[in-house]
C-alpha cells in the first residue's frame, strides 16, 4: 500500500475513505469508535516516505490514545477518556506515519478469549459469522482478516495475539517480554503482557517491530532497540538448519482436538523439512500449572481499576469477569503471593531446562495455537475439544507458558478445518524473534494463506 502511495497510484485519503466505507458496510462489529475528522486530517498530510506513511490502522480499545475512550471494554468505565497515548501508537504515528482510524473491540479488561461484552455486544469471525474471532484482540483480528483495515494493534497477556490469529488465519507474533514498551504509566500486573500487532503478512509484522521496538525509561523493563527486522527477513535460514525441535500436542497440559492436531502435525512436519530442523522426540516438556495464579493476580488489577464501583457494578460486567472477581475476592494474601512466586519460579526453571541445549534441551517447540477451531461468538468458553471433555480451563493453556516465561512465540496460519482457520504455534528462546519470523516466512512462501477471509 505504501509503495502504491509513493508511486501515486493511490492516495492515503482514498484508502482511508475505502476503510470507512468497508467498516460501515460490515456486520462483524469489529470497531467501537471512529475518529474520522482527525484521521482525515492525518491522511491528507501523510508523509508517504515513512514506513507506514498514510496507512490506516486500528487501535485495540485496551491501548491508550489521547482523547479516545479508555473503557477497558467495560460498562462501569464507559465515560472514561484517555489523557495520554501509548508509546507504541505514538511511534506508529510519528516514526511510522500511520493513520489511526478507530478503535477495535476487545474482551472486557482483556480477560477472556471471546470478544463479547455488555458495552459493545458480540464481535464475529469473518470466516464464519456466529463464530468468535477470539480475544482479547478479537476486534483487531476480525478487522484485519475481514478486509476492513490492513493492520491493528494487539496485546498478549495470556495468548491474546496468538489465539485470535489462530482463529482468523492471521500472523500473530508475541515477542520477547518487554520488546515494545507499555509506557506511559506502565503497570506490570502479573508480568505477562506483550503488545504488538495482528497482520496478514510476515513483512508487515517485521516492519511494525522495526517502528515500535526499543527501550522507554517510563517502562524500565522494556528492552533495548534492535534494528533490521524487515531487512533481515530470509537471512536466518542457515541458523535454522539443524535446530532441535519438539512437536508437542499437549503443551502446557492442554487437550487438543485430535482431528485438528492431525492437520497441524502435517504442517509441522512440512515446516521442519522446509527449514532443515531436527525433530527430537521424548523430550520432557511437562510444565507446572500456573493458570490459577495467573487468574488471581490478573483479577487484582481489574479490581483496582474498578475501585469503589465494585461490587455494585457486578451486573454490568460480562459473566467471566464478574465470576472471576467473585471467585478470587479475598484470596490474595502474603501466603498467596508467596505461592504464586514459587510457582512462577518452578515454571521458569522448567522452561529454562526445556530450552537448555547443554541439558539435552531443544531450540523450538511446535504446538497448536488453540485447542480447537473457533467456537460460538457469544460463548461460553467451550469445555469439549474434538469430542474430548477437558473443561473451560483448557482454553489458553497452549499460550500461557510463553507469557509466563517471556518467550517469543508466533501463530502461523496452517490451513483450515471445517472451513475455519487453524494456527500452528512456534515457541522459541528469548530474543529469537528473527528465527520465528523466518519460519513463518517459509510457510508464507511455500503454503500461502489467504490475505482475507474468503467469506
Amino acid at each position: 500500500m505504501v509503495e502504491a502511495f509513493r508511486r501515486g497510484e493511490r492516495s492515503p485519503a482514498e484508502e482511508l475513505a475505502a476503510t470507512y466505507e468497508a467498516i460501515g458496510a460490515s456486520d462483524l462489529n469489529a470497531f467501537c469508535f471512529l475518529d474520522r475528522d482527525e484521521a482525515e486530517r492525518r491522511a491528507s498530510a501523510a508523509d508517504v516516505s515513512l514506513p507506514f506513511g498514510g496507512v490506516p490502522i486500528g487501535v485495540k480499545e485496551l491501548d491508550r490514545v489521547a482523547g479516545w475512550p479508555y473503557t477497558e471494554a467495560s460498562v462501569p468505565l464507559r465515560d472514561r477518556v484517555s489523557d495520554s497515548t501509548s508509546t507504541m501508537v505514538e511511534r506508529l504515528v510519528e516514526r511510522g506515519g500511520a493513520v489511526p482510524a478507530g478503535q477495535t473491540t476487545a474482551s472486557e479488561f482483556g480477560g477472556v478469549n471471546v470478544t463479547r461484552t455488555v458495552l459493545h455486544g458480540t464481535t464475529h469471525n469473518p470466516w464464519q459469522h456466529g463464530r468468535t474471532p477470539g480475544g482479547s484482540s478479537g476486534g483487531s483480528a476480525a478487522a484485519v482478516a475481514g478486509g476492513l483495515i490492513t493492520l491493528c494493534t494487539a496485546g498478549d497477556g495470556g495468548g491474546s495475539i496468538r489465539i485470535p490469529a489462530g482463529f482468523t488465519g492471521l500472523l500473530g507474533l508475541k515477542a520477547t517480554f518487554g520488546r515494545i514498551p507499555r509506557s506511559p504509566r506502565a503497570q506490570y500486573g502479573n508480568l505477562t503482557v506483550n503488545i504488538g500487532c495482528l497482520s496478514r503478512s510476515v513483512r508487515d509484522t517485521a516492519r511494525w517491530f522495526d517502528v515500535c521496538n526499543g527501550h522507554d525509561p517510563r517502562d524500565p523493563l522494556s528492552l533495548p532497540r534492535t534494528d533490521g527486522w524487515e531487512a533481515g527477513l530470509g537471512n536466518h535460514l542457515d541458523e535454522l538448519r539443524g535446530l532441535r525441535v519438539a512437536v508437542v500436542p499437549d503443551w502446557g497440559g492442554a487437550t487438543v482436538s485430535p482431528v485438528m492436531w492431525e492437520l497441524l502435525e502435517e504442517a509441522a512436519i512440512a515446516l521442519i523439512d522446509d527449514a532443515g530442523l531436527v525433530r527430537v522426540d521424548g523430550v520432557d516438556t511437562n510444565l507446572p500449572r500456573m493458570g490459577g495464579a495467573w487468574s488471581i493476580s490478573g483479577m487484582i488489577e481489574i479490581a483496582a481499576d474498578l475501585g469503589d464501583l465494585w461490587p455494585d457494578c457486578a451486573d454490568d460486567l460480562t459473566p467471566e469477569i464478574r465470576s472471576g472477581l467473585q471467585r478470587t475476592q479475598g484470596l490474595y494474601s502474603a501466603e498467596a503471593r508467596s505461592r504464586i512466586e514459587r510457582r512462577r519460579s518452578e515454571l521458569n526453571e522448567s522452561m529454562a531446562r526445556i530450552f537448555d541445549p547443554a541439558a539435552g534441551g531443544i531450540d523450538l517447540v511446535i504446538t497448536a495455537s488453540n485447542p480447537d477451531v473457533a467456537f460460538d461468538a457469544d460463548g461460553p468458553l467451550p469445555g469439549v475439544f474434538g469430542g474430548i471433555e477437558a473443561g473451560a480451563g483448557n482454553n489458553g493453556l497452549l499460550t500461557f507458558p510463553a507469557n509466563l516465561h517471556g518467550n517469543p512465540a508466533v501463530s502461523i496460519p496452517a490451513g483450515t478445518l471445517d472451513g475455519l482457520p487453524i494456527g500452528l504455534q512456534v515457541v522459541g528462546r528469548h530474543f529469537t524473534e528473527p528465527l520465528l519470523l523466518d519460519l513463518a516466512r517459509l510457510v508464507e512462501r511455500e503454503r500461502p494463506w489467504p490475505l482475507t477471509a474468503p467469506a
